[in-house]
């Protein structure tokens, strides 16, 4: 590792001479030439992974082989809806779904594996974000895994203005992996754990607690189903089971129900240790790559720049890491500073001082968050202003502010007491309306409306947001 002092060296640990392997092949010699190809990043791989005819490889065995219990579970109603609709309606996007897990779908099966969790929860990602890094629901959910902002930083992610986890493959598989063990060791059910990640654990135990005398003699993973049959959970999370019970039906035998697939390289790469505030173009070009493909394998980097003043481990492609201290070191000190500073003077804007820079306030505004304005949209003379470089900005992603989380209103009830009968009776209240609140007086000599028949009547629930397509991924 090198020191904080000094421009990164390769953590790639394949940097040795290659001997040829030995006429028996084991799995270490496998292993040491998969980092030999793949860089730092390839998981451990096993003899049968790569030799034909060894146990366990592909064509060893007849048929798919799942290591959650899809059998049990496949000619339910609502399972067969799911392997309906992705290899129908869906099967497009599906496919697209099935193309990305060839490029995460390693690297994700690896890190369930390591804590010992079944591969085939890969489909619950699939389920949530069809394995797209970028993905961002209605709620702000984000990343393969749509983790909550707050969720995703109690699992040990960064989430903040420079840099957001949720959208790293890797950091965000292993905080998944982190969070379904333990509801899974909560619920002692891998299909409760997934309800429960998607639904929330509190949810989960209250309806074990209030259906415990029903389900007594349940056992294994019919106890998710037999809560479902309550109506207690909500209907996307008594749907998120069988949805990923048919995902790893189609996905594991596509060309059965017709679902095409094309492959894309593995998620792989080597990494470099670089300051705060650098150019990840200038990581680039000290690399002698694209700066796209740098950008690409670091989608947590939200600025297209290291943040500030914090050093980092940044991706780079395999084989492109060796001699980067150096290399770095020998760029323009201007190229591989991100930032430059000014202050703010009396009556500019930031789209006056975007204008002088030739970038758009929006722009400049990726890069001050905390900017403070006057009610005439002036700034506050004084401040300091961060002016980026414009292959900064070229790679900088227009995403929303990562801390938000947007949760669905809750309707609150009150209790309304009638005058005459001394009977109490509960209303619920409207989101955003105070429960209690005064209607305003009628106006004098004005006629009451008719009333309206019990049926015709109001319920004063709040409007529910519009369903999404079935096949869409699950929203946390």
């Amino acid at each position: 590792m090198a020191s904080d002092t000094t421009p990164a060296v390769s953590r790639r640990s394949s940097d040795t001479t290659r001997s040829d392997l030995p006429a028996k092949v084991t799995a270490a010699d496998v292993s040491t030439e998969t980092v030999l190809v793949f860089g730092d990043s390839a998981p451990p791989v096993t003899v049968a992974a790569v030799i034909p005819g060894a146990p366990g490889a592909p064509g060893a065995l007849r048929g798919p082989v799942w290591d959650i219990d899809v059998r049990s579970y496949e000619t339910l109603a609502r399972v067969e809806d799911y392997v309906r609709i992705f290899s129908g309606r869906a099967k497009d996007v599906f496919s697209t779904a099935l193309q990305r897990q060839t490029r995460y779908g390693p690297m994700i099966r690896e890190r369930l594996r390591r804590v010992g969790l079944p591969e085939n929860l890969t489909y619950l990602a699939l389920v949530e974000s069809w394995f797209n890094p970028h993905a961002y629901s209605r709620a702000a959910a984000v990343g393969v895994w749509q983790f909550m902002a707050g969720t995703a930083r109690g699992m040990g992610l960064r989430v903040d203005w420079w840099m957001d986890e949720r959208r790293d493959p890797v950091r965000s598989t292993e905080a998944a992996a982190r969070l379904l063990t333990g509801l899974r060791n909560q619920f002692g059910s891998l299909y409760l754990a997934a309800a429960a990640y998607n639904g929330g654990s509190g949810r989960v135990s209250r309806g074990l607690a209030r259906y415990a005398d029903s389900m007594d003699g349940v056992e294994g993973e019919d106890r998710f189903f037999a809560l479902a049959e309550k109506s207690y959970l909500r209907p996307e999370t008594r749907d998120y089971v069988p949805k990923i019970i048919a995902a790893a039906l189609v996905g594991e035998q596509p060309g059965r129900y017709g679902v095409t697939v094309d492959s894309l390289a593995p998620y792989a790469y080597d990494s470099v240790r670089a300051p705060g505030g650098t150019p990840l173009a200038a990581v680039a070009n000290a690399v002698g790559v694209a700066s796209t493909e740098v950008a690409e394998l670091n989608p947590a980097l939200l600025r297209g720049m290291t943040p500030p003043k914090d050093w980092l481990w940044v991706r780079v492609p395999v084989g492109s890491g060796a001699g980067f201290a150096v290399r770095f070191d020998a760029l323009e000190p201007a190229e591989r500073l991100a930032l430059t500073r000014l202050e703010s003077r009396k009556g500019q804007s930031m789209a006056s001082i975007g204008r002088k820079h030739d970038l758009t306030a929006k722009q400049l505004g990726w890069f001050n968050p905390k900017v403070a304005k006057l009610k005439s949209g002036a700034l506050r003379a004084g401040q300091v202003i961060l002016v980026p470089r414009h292959d900064v900005v070229m790679l900088a992603r227009d995403v929303p502010n990562p801390s938000i989380e947007k949760y669905p209103a809750r309707r609150r009830t009150s209790v309304v007491r009638h005058a005459r009968t001394g009977s109490a009776k509960s209303r619920a209240s409207k989101p955003g309306v105070k429960s209690g609140a005064k209607k305003p007086a009628a106006k004098s000599g004005a006629k009451k409306p008719a009333a309206k028949s019990g049926a015709a009547k109001k319920s004063g629930k709040a409007k529910t947001a519009a369903k999404k397509p079935a096949a869409g991924p699950a929203k946390r």
